[in-house]
């Protein structure tokens, strides 16, 4: 399905609502990581492939966004099928995960938890990609710069736990 402003489907407020919920997740997220930055993660020893801290708020911001799209596409596409049960289910999993994971590592400072928690934020993002496909193509492919992030993130905490053990 092509959507665009012209669209008679397009639904304006349904994609601010969608985009505001990822851009909230990240924003009561930063709450968490934003102290921490320049107290604990800096005291940390980091592999040289850490990227500037700098950075980070950007791709998150840019993956919110990408996120909130994925998910407004889909739900245009919505059915009431098991299909789009399970797409939502997995999807607000997906977004419990990644808004949980800064809060117990930078926030409670639990790396290894971290780990835990990214792995598994990991594995609901290939199925939230593979259950959005069924939706939308566009939605799905919407997500493959999340997955990439989320395996690079999930590489550092690996990384930031041996490192530090």
């Amino acid at each position: 399905m092509k959507t665009n402003i012209s669209d008679p489907k397009f639904k304006p407020f349904a994609l601010i609502i969608s985009l505001s919920i990822t851009l909230a997740i990240g924003v009561v997220a930063a709450m968490s990581t934003r102290p921490e930055i320049a107290n604990w993660y800096v005291t940390l020893k980091k592999p040289d492939f850490t990227p500037p801290n700098w950075l980070f708020p950007v791709a998150w911001t840019t993956l919110y966004i990408l996120i909130g799209i994925a998910a407004y596409l889909v739900w245009q596409l919505r059915d009431g099928s098991r299909t789009y049960k399970t797409a939502l289910t997995i999807y607000i999993i997906q977004l419990m995960l990644n808004f949980s994971w800064p809060i117990v590592f930078f926030g409670m400072h639990d790396i290894l938890s971290g780990l835990v928690i990214i792995i598994a934020l990991l594995v609901t993002i290939i199925l939230n990609i593979s259950w959005f496909g069924r939706f939308s193509r566009a939605a799905a492919w919407l997500l493959a710069p999340y997955l990439l992030w989320v395996g690079y993130a999930m590489l550092l905490n690996l990384s930031i736990f041996v490192i530090n053990k």
